[in-house]
């Protein structure tokens, strides 16, 4: 396994491997991996020749009052793990190469996607995120990149962005990764004290609490919003962004359930943030 820090190093060893007729699969992380890396880690491994794992903290999608400097970095411990995965590169630049004296070029979507839920509570979250992934898919030229469905608005957004702008990668969602409890696994998740980690499980509750009334015939989506909030609002530590149920291909409000339809939330426990999500 090699760990390349230079854009041009990194171009280099991806012009060799396209050269030889082999297949790049990616996945891009903020670092501190976890199961659900590692779930889509092996996912490129089973489909693509080369993988590619990228681990930038990337300052640009974080608010101002949000946690970029203490975000959990633990190099040496993701390399661990993604030697023992089979992973062939990291590459992992430094802020500096990234961002250097003079950055200015960014990637503004606009239209519904990018406004509602994270994108209303975050302004500018995905413009950093979509800022940053533009230049990680020109710089490693990935056939495959993978993503979780736990931040299944970010892959809604980053499949349009590729489809718009034609890149050449094909986007390949995985499902979340969860705790026993249900808690999905999240790098934030690290934050949660032991008495925040078991009041976070309400978020997995509420979801399931949402799928069984809906699988029970519920065509009020108010009503199903209640009794998430019902749920979480029993729970001390816990405060609510946001819970909605929303169509999965276009994130707008529905008004009536029928067809597929997505539970979403963001809640804070204690300090720490969480998102989860649900299809039904």
């Amino acid at each position: 396994m090699q760990l390349i820090e230079k854009i041009e190093e990194m171009k280099n060893y991806r012009k060799r491997i396209k050269n030889k007729g082999k297949t790049i699969g990616f996945v891009p992380t903020l670092g501190y991996l976890h199961q659900g890396h590692i779930s889509l880690i092996k996912r490129a491994r089973e489909n693509c020749d080369e993988v590619v794992v990228s681990i930038f903290v990337n300052p640009l999608q974080f608010g101002p009052k949000e946690d970029y400097q203490r975000y959990p970095r633990d190099l040496s411990r993701d390399a661990e793990i993604c030697q023992k995965e089979g992973v062939d590169v990291i590459f992992a630049p430094s802020l500096k190469e990234m961002y250097p004296k003079g950055y200015s070029t960014f990637i503004d979507m606009q239209g519904n996607l990018i406004q509602v839920l994270e994108g209303k509570f975050r302004p500018g979250h995905f413009k950093g995120v979509t800022t940053v992934l533009i230049k990680l898919f020109n710089i490693v030229y990935p056939d495959l990149s993978f993503f979780g469905e736990k931040d299944y608005q970010q892959a809604l957004i980053v499949k349009k962005m590729v489809k718009d702008l034609n890149l050449d990668t094909k986007i390949v969602l995985s499902p979340t990764v969860r705790e026993k409890d249900g808690l999905a696994l999240s790098s934030r998740n690290s934050y949660l004290t032991l008495k925040e980690r078991k009041a976070a499980s309400v978020l997995y509750r509420s979801l399931v609490k949402a799928k069984q009334a809906i699988e029970k015939g519920e065509k009020d989506p108010e009503r199903v919003i209640c009794l998430m909030e019902d749920l979480i609002s029993k729970e001390p530590l816990a405060k609510i962004d946001y819970i909605d149920l929303v169509d999965p291909l276009t994130l707008e409000r529905i008004s009536q359930i029928k067809g597929d339809v997505l539970a979403v939330l963001a809640v804070r426990i204690g300090k720490v943030r969480l998102i989860d999500n649900m299809r039904v």
